[in-house]
């Protein structure tokens, strides 16, 4: 004892000092990864500078490149009108070269001074159009062209001007921004040349070769106002939005780059909630207007939270087999004597829970020892510790119950399973005597939240003794075999689908009279799917062979005679599956009848005194005692009683027939009528320790009969009932 506490002691601080050191390894190594992760950040931070200024650059220049181009082409036409001024109709007949030299346009024009030409009136504006390349005034009330911003910057400003984009209302519609030119002549201003250029062209431009997928540009004026918007399948429309909202404002947190080119703004996505960066530079000269660039932390650090999150998982693994090693040595000892510990501890239960299968199985001898005119015997060998085969039968109300059955799998699992449906059975049958009614209760059950999907094949019997009537259902199990004189031979039965399989499936009882001395052998698949060392099996023709040789044997010499000749043939092979058979010999007795008085009546209780005067005849014949005429007479009367009054429609006359049969020990009133089928055996007994008023009514009568006589029996034979009665005499 004080050993061991010394050992657990050492462990103990032995685990301690190993737990500290991969404490301190963990903190150590995830130093490291923070430290060389926040300093690949900062690299990656001045890529995407360096990327994100390069890509407003290069927007820029394309942007650039067309404007100026598109400048150069007007102004090279500013000498032509001025050779021209004296011709008012032909002065700018260059328009439609301008037209064809130059890409991006929608139209050109020149807007005179007011009453530059008097002749023409106040105002005169001549507009080419790239469509039809006609030059036509379009001056006039509604369209006063010194009111519009293109001319009255380029006067105000005497310089070439480039307006912000707007909507060409007198054209189509279009976004469009005009660029224009003041024309001098003997020193002062005569005219504003101009040309329209529509913007949508330079949507393609901008939204072109991105840095990363989800990257998105934006082309806005110098005062926050979109000229150029991503195509709306690119981007979320409300991350655009926010973008804009965000540059315009003047509340929000900005930076230069690390080159100082351009500002930047972190924000994160409303619509999404991923982090971005957003940088944005004006264009130099004229016009002034804003490049954006917009990039998200997801694509931009991709690579890099890839790394560090594997790094992560790696040292983690790491760590974990390091622990794992450290402890497997620390508390290898100590688990190898707690899985001995535990494997008696196990190897325990199961010859307890092997002991207590056995046990829940019936005893052969009770049946022999209480009945002459029956013998059974069954017999279980599992395949490991506990198994998953199964066999019943007990009498009750002289009908034998039996039933033998075979779960799906073997081990615990099937042995839980087993001993389920043997406690399903022996609840259903104490209250029916129908195979089928037992086989469709016992099938809900197994249906109940089968997870497993585990299943069971069952073969239950009903054998009445006095008749030797047998009903049964099977429920895809073997089929038995029928020893008659004739030898044995394979019993009709219908498969049926096995229990557990499909909730609700009517099963298909059977019947037949069993003839004295037959006898019926039920066994599971381990009996004819024995294997020997070779992997041959027992098969059925081997197991009829073996029957034919034990035409005398009893129930017991049966079984044993299978086992050992099964035995025999796999010599010494392990055994594969459970091994369970039962036998039933019906063996009814042929006692010469010493008395047979019969009585005819009708269903009224006025002819009660009849019955009673019949029973005391047949009593005073027997010379039995008082006392037992008696308790004869009050349980024929309760009993034929109740069939007056329940077995025929009220108001409706009956026969009933009442037959006393005595062989010299076993005197037997049968009670026959012709009314509605009911059977009194399955009414449930009274509770007789309730009070009177929490006790049910009913129950009473059958429970008196059972009291006085030994034993009853009913029977539903071609539309008669047949109720009979059993006193054993002394």
């Amino acid at each position: 004892m004080i050993m061991n506490r010394l050992r657990q002691i050492f462990e103990f601080f032995k685990m301690r000092k190993s737990l500290r050191l991969i404490v301190l390894a963990a903190i150590l190594l995830q130093v490291i990864l923070a430290i060389q992760h926040y300093y690949t950040h900062r690299l990656l931070e001045k890529d995407l500078d360096r990327d994100a200024e390069r890509e407003l650059i290069m927007k820029a220049v394309l942007v650039k490149g067309i404007l100026t181009a598109n400048e150069a082409a007007l102004i090279s036409c500013e000498w032509s009108v001025r050779e021209n001024l004296q011709n008012p109709d032909s002065v700018f007949n260059s328009g439609r070269w301008i037209l064809q030299s130059t890409k991006h346009l929608d139209g050109c024009g020149i807007a005179f001074v007011p009453n530059y030409y008097p002749s023409k009136g106040r105002l005169y504006e001549l507009y080419v159009n790239k469509d039809d390349e006609t030059v036509r005034p379009i001056a006039g009330p509604d369209h006063d062209y010194t009111q519009m911003e293109f001319y009255r910057k380029a006067i105000e400003q005497d310089d070439r001007f480039w307006s912000d984009p707007y909507i060409n209302t007198a054209g189509n519609h279009k976004l469009i921004t005009t660029f224009s030119l003041p024309v001098h002549a003997a020193g002062k201003t005569v005219a504003v040349m101009a040309i329209d250029m529509p913007v949508d062209w330079m949507s393609d431009t901008i939204d072109r070769r991105h840095n990363y997928p989800s990257s998105f540009n934006l082309l806005l004026t110098e005062d926050g106002r979109p000229i150029v918007q991503p195509h709306a399948n690119h981007v979320n429309a409300h991350d655009v939005q926010q973008v804009i909202e965000l540059i315009n404002d003047s509340t929000v947190k900005r930076s230069p780059s690390t080159s100082g080119i351009s500002t930047v703004i972190d924000f994160t996505s409303k619509a999404d909630g991923s982090d971005g960066r957003i940088y944005y530079a004006n264009m130099k000269g004229h016009p002034h207007w804003q490049l954006v660039v917009v990039c998200y932390d997801d694509e931009v650090y991709h690579d890099l939270n890839w790394m560090t999150l594997n790094l992560l998982m790696l040292i983690l693994f790491t760590l974990a087999v390091f622990a794992f090693i450290v402890r497997r040595f620390a508390v290898s000892e100590r688990k190898l004597q707690e899985a001995k510990i535990e494997q008696e501890r196990i190897g325990g239960e199961l010859r307890v829970a092997s002991t207590i299968q056995q046990s829940m199985l019936p005893h052969s001898a009770e049946g022999r020892e209480q009945r002459d005119d029956v013998d059974a015997y069954g017999m279980l060998r599992p395949a490991k510790e506990v198994g998953g085969d199964l066999y019943e039968y007990f009498i009750r109300d002289e009908k034998l119950f039996f039933c033998i059955g075979d779960v799906s799998g073997k081990g615990v699992p099937s042995s839980l399973v087993m001993a389920v449906t043997q406690a399903i059975f022996l609840a259903s049958a104490a209250h029916t005597s129908q195979p089928a009614s037992i086989m469709r209760t016992i099938n809900q059950t197994g249906c109940r939240n089968n997870e497993r999907n585990m299943f069971v094949t069952l073969f239950i019997g009903v054998l009445d003794l006095p008749t030797g009537r047998l009903r049964y259902c099977n429920a895809g199990h073997d089929t038995p075999l029928l020893m008659t004189d004739d030898g044995p031979q394979w019993f009709d039965v219908k498969p049926n689908l096995p229990l557990g399989v499909i909730d609700g499936f009517e099963y298909a009882a059977q019947e037949c009279l069993l003839p004295p001395g037959a006898t019926l052998l039920l066994y599971t698949d381990g009996v004819t799917e024995a294997m020997d060392e070779k992997h041959n099996q027992f098969g059925r023709q081997r197991l009829l062979d073996c029957l034919t040789q034990c035409h005398d044997a009893d129930s017991s010499q049966l079984v044993n005679r299978v086992v050992h000749a099964v035995d025999e043939f796999v010599n010494g092979a392990e055994q594969s599956d459970d091994l369970t058979m039962l036998a039933v010999r019906y063996t009814p007795s042929e006692r010469a009848v010493i008395l047979d008085e019969h009585l005819a009546l009708h269903n009224d209780v006025s002819q009660v005194p009849r019955l009673n005067e019949f029973v005391e005849s047949v009593a005073q014949q027997l010379e039995l005692d008082k006392t037992l005429q008696q308790q004869l007479k009050l349980a024929v009367e309760e009993a034929v009683v109740n069939v007056m009054q329940y077995a025929y429609p009220i108001g409706t006359t009956g026969d009933i027939d009442v037959n006393a049969q005595c062989d010299g020990e076993m005197l037997k009133f049968i009670i026959c009528d012709q009314g509605k089928a009911f059977d009194p055996t399955q009414t449930a007994r009274a509770d007789t320790s309730l009070s009177v008023e929490d006790r049910p009514i009913g129950g009473l009568g059958i429970l008196l009969v059972r009291e006085l006589m030994d034993s009853i029996n009913y029977e539903r034979v071609n539309g008669r009932n047949l109720l009979t009665l059993r006193k054993k005499l002394k």
